[in-house]
């Protein structure tokens, strides 16, 4: 199955040459990637990648972007951190219908992960919720991808947090 997904780098100092680098991604297995290096000292590839499963193919994609560029940082996998618009473009609804949606279903309806003028969810959170309520249809993988960059984006900010906090913390984040 082709799974679509992004990732989004920051680049170290010394991989500013564009043409270099789309070489090393090329080489590296990188093939199966749109590169996007309009923003200075960033790089986004937007992946189809065939694969058994959304996980290979993200860990795949991981792995040979490291390869290709060992000094690059993963700023985020996507799609993961949606707004309203975001997620009625994914279900093929408009933004004012998807609004609609969370604010007549407010208590069932995911929590958000960052709540003010624009509010941010996890993709795949809203997605399951969406196929609860059984009249929306969903492109084949996307919910597995977006399952997967999930998992993978609060894997890399749970290396970000200081140990006394985790353990202090533990029990009260339910």
């Amino acid at each position: 199955m082709d799974f679509i997904f992004r990732l989004k780098y920051q680049l170290h100092v010394d991989d500013a040459n564009h043409d270099e680098l789309l070489e090393r991604l090329g080489e590296a297995g990188c093939d199966d990637a749109l590169v996007g290096i309009g923003q200075p000292g960033r790089v986004a590839l937007e992946f189809t990648r065939e694969a058994d499963s959304a996980y290979i193919a993200l860990t795949s994609a991981l792995a040979d972007v490291k390869r290709a560029i060992p000094s690059a940082r993963l700023i985020e996998a996507g799609p993961d951190f949606v707004g309203l618009t975001d997620i009625a473009d994914v279900v093929g609804v408009s933004r004012q219908n998807m609004r609609k949606l969370a604010m007549n279903n407010a208590a069932t309806f995911p929590t958000p992960i960052h709540e003010g003028s624009s509010s941010l969810w996890h993709l795949a959170d809203v997605l399951r919720w969406l196929l609860a309520k059984g009249s929306y249809k969903l492109e084949p993988g996307m919910l597995e991808v977006a399952s997967t960059a999930k998992q993978l984006n609060l894997a890399k900010q749970s290396r970000q947090l200081e140990p006394e906090v985790l353990q202090a913390v533990q029990g009260l984040l339910a």
